[in-house]
């Protein structure tokens, strides 16, 4: 019966008809699309019924009316959009409009092109990913493409349909499909935590009697050496642990690797052999630098690594949207990214020349990573007071911007491979990857709670009685 019903579902999707739209209108009064990707894209698209698309963009605010905008802008600009009363949309017509400074986006159609609101909702939510990312020609490409797919959709390719039909072909092997798809994902998983695990526990392996020697040698009067030793006590024990783990992981049969709780067991295995793979080449950096071996400088740069990440990142934050590029503490965030940059050059020359320890070039390191953390804060108080529109809003984007400080947005904290990285806890220094992850979160929690997944229908005041389909969200 499932075979049967598949062949005549397929009977009926190859006679739906497929018509590329009638015309293609940009009005793009924002100047953000990219129109020679745009029209290909856009007249390419494939509707049930012969369709004229329009594209309206424009800058508004966050506390605009985007329905009422679209309207104004179509009954002194393009008349021909409303229909003959007055009242509705034209016969025939999407429009897919797009607000990106106010952050809106809405759809409006012809009463002949009707769609529910959780239909228009569909189509904004196709394209939210990629507005709120501003990437607004291929968010519009996706709107207008799920727009083409619900209009005048044939009942038989409705997902009411096709859920009810395959219901009737028979939920148990609905059922044990989808349980099939789930152990193989979950065995394909497994799989890849255990190939990391493997390669991770490997090199700590190989390397098992060099990094003893490299342990016997870090001087433990350094206050960097005696910290890393520390977690150095434990390293044999933690590697005892690893091989029990490798051992039960490899035991495990090709059946039960689908089982969530091995997958879970996996994971443990590879978090705790790269951990370990990462806490021995701290171990050889720290005997090497504070020693003053023959690859000091190796190592040396290997504790610079984060902070140079770091710093290379800063303007491509600061120069996000809501980003506050153009702040007094963006400014503090560049001056100090320009003058670390120098830092770096002199610490390395003075270590080289031994005019200061490598005690003394760490504590320079930590001293400038702290002082990138306080700045990152302050510049964080400087968005959140420039996006927020209230306390309440505030807070939340505060919140955010702390648990992903914290780590609190992450259910595993990678371990950062280096002296600082070991000697301190992961939140002690706000990076700028971090800081991104909580300006990223803090922004969108905002806008969903502003209503971001939810839908304005009206015309506002200037709509009058004009009751044409369509609405927009924000993203």
């Amino acid at each position: 019966m499932a075979f049967a019903l598949v062949a005549l579902l397929l009977g009926f999707t190859a006679a739906a008809a497929a018509v590329p739209p009638v015309s293609v209108q940009v009005e793009d009064r924002a100047g953000v699309l990219d129109r020679s990707t745009l029209l290909p894209a856009l007249e390419g698209i494939e509707f049930h019924e012969p369709t004229r698309v329009v594209v309206y963009t424009y800058n508004g605010r966050a506390e605009d009316n985007l329905n009422e905008e679209v309207l104004r802008f179509a009954r002194t600009e393009h008349p021909e959009w409303i229909s003959a009363d007055g009242q509705k949309w034209a016969d025939g017509l999407f429009i897919f409009a797009l607000d990106p400074a106010g952050r809106h986006v809405g759809t409006y159609m012809g009463e002949d092109r009707k769609l529910s609101l959780e239909q228009r909702s569909d189509i904004q939510d196709t394209a939210r990913d990629l507005l709120r990312d501003a990437q607004w020609t291929d968010g519009t490409i996706a709107g207008v493409r799920r727009a083409a797919e619900l209009i005048n959709q044939p009942w038989y390719q409705s997902i009411a349909f096709l859920v009810a039909a395959w219901v009737t072909a028979g939920t148990a092997g609905l059922g044990a499909g989808a349980w099939l798809i789930v152990r193989a994902v979950t065995r394909s998983a497994s799989r890849k935590e255990i190939e990391r695990g493997d390669q991770s526990y490997a090199n700590v392996s190989m390397d098992l009697e060099v990094t003893e020697l490299n342990a016997a040698t870090i001087p433990a009067s350094s206050r960097y050496g005696s910290q890393v030793l520390e977690k150095h006590r434990t390293f044999l024990n933690r590697y005892n642990l690893a091989s029990g783990l490798a051992n039960r992981v490899h035991a495990l049969s090709k059946g039960s690797l689908g089982m969530r709780r091995n997958l879970k067991l996996a994971r443990e295995y590879a978090d705790s052999a790269s951990e370990l793979d990462a806490l021995d080449d701290v171990i050889a950096d720290s005997n090497a630098l504070l020693n003053r071996g023959s690859t000091w400088q190796t190592a040396w740069d290997r504790q610079l690594a984060p902070f140079r990440s770091d710093l290379a990142g800063l303007e491509q934050l600061l120069s996000k949207r809501h980003g506050e590029g153009n702040s007094a503490t963006a400014a503090a965030l560049r001056s100090f990214r320009d003058q670390s940059l120098r830092d770096i050059e002199r610490w390395t020359a003075d270590l080289a020349e031994e005019r200061i320890s490598p005690e003394k070039a760490l504590d320079r390191l930590y001293e400038a990573r702290t002082r990138l953390a306080g700045l990152l804060e302050n510049h964080a108080e400087t968005i959140i007071d420039g996006y927020a529109k209230n306390g309440r809003e505030a807070e939340l984007m505060r919140k955010e911007m702390e648990a992903a400080q914290d780590g609190l947005n992450h259910k595993r904290r990678s371990y950062e491979p280096s002296i600082l990285g070991t000697v301190y806890p992961s939140y002690q220094f706000f990076s700028v990857a971090t800081f991104t992850s909580g300006f990223n979160t803090g922004v969108s929690s905002v806008s969903s709670a502003r209503g971001g997944d939810g839908s304005t229908t009206g015309y506002g005041s200037s709509g009058g009685s004009f009751s044409g389909s369509g609405s927009s969200s924000s993203f």
